[in-house]
């Protein structure tokens, strides 16, 4: 996981990293350096490279060990974070840039194909088999439930409707309204692969809860809750309101990886 320092004094990155990093974490100044040349600091959820970018107070530095390769974040671990595992069901912590499940262009590394791969290993005779009980945006990181028997996944999805979906979500600027709910309905244009937002006799209901849990001058952490599960309803309802997710291409603008995580499902 990244560690999160805050900042109290307005100045540049690399001094501040030093004192943070080399000064209380006993990091040498060459690590320190390679860290963020290869793209492992985040300012304010967004990847930042450059050793005299300013930083002002408030800001949150972010010390990970992603990569930047190509288009995607390049965050996908030797070994997926199993963070529940029962004889019915299995949660992981998907990172950002992995698939949740594979598509006709991407059939190995994806999240169930890893998964698979990673829990049975050392069983020759004995290979595991999952399903997934829902999926998640490539770029979104968080909660992945897979279940263990077809029969286990039709039970959960049952019930789907009533699980509290909870969100962490990262966005350019601040809401007008600390505590609020969109009810805006969202349709999906199959040509350009993005929901619309607005009344439509083709759109579907939509429901999304977000309150403000912190805030700067750039940018704001919200916690989501969603009642319905429509594709890039998040994405989707905060760029309608003028307060896109940061790093979201399809949606708002181009820069570091996509700041919306699943935290809980209940």
């Amino acid at each position: 996981m990244a560690q999160e320092y805050k900042v109290t004094t307005r100045g540049k990155l690399l001094p501040f990293l030093f004192e943070t990093l080399s000064g209380n974490e006993g990091w040498s100044k060459k690590t320190v350096k390679q860290r963020l040349q290869g793209s492992s600091i985040f300012v304010n959820w967004q990847v930042q490279t450059k050793h005299d970018f300013i930083v002002d107070s408030g800001d949150v530095v972010q010390v990970g060990v992603a990569h930047r390769t190509g288009h995607h974040t390049n965050t996908q671990p030797q070994k997926l974070e199993i963070i529940h595992q029962d004889k019915d069901l299995i949660a992981i912590n998907k990172p950002s840039g992995l698939l949740s499940v594979g598509t006709t262009k991407e059939n190995k590394n994806h999240a169930l194909a890893l998964l698979r791969a990673q829990l049975s290993r050392g069983k020759k005779h004995d290979k595991v088999t999952l399903w997934p009980v829902h999926r998640l945006d490539r770029d979104t990181s968080g909660i992945l439930l897979f279940a263990t028997s077809k029969e286990v996944r039709e039970a959960v999805m049952d019930k789907w409707d009533a699980t509290e979906k909870t969100y962490l979500a990262v966005v350019e600027g601040t809401p007008k309204v600390e505590v609020n709910t969109i009810t805006e309905p969202l349709r999906l244009d199959e040509k350009e692969y993005r929901m619309h937002v607005g009344a439509h006799k083709h759109a579907k209901p939509a429901i999304t809860h977000y309150k403000i849990k912190e805030s700067n001058d750039t940018h704001a952490l919200l916690e989501v809750r969603i009642e319905t599960g429509r594709q890039h309803q998040i994405r989707a309802h905060m760029a309608h309101i003028g307060n896109p997710i940061i790093g979201d291409e399809r949606y708002g603008k181009k820069g570091g990886r996509m700041g919306l995580h699943t935290m809980r499902l209940s």
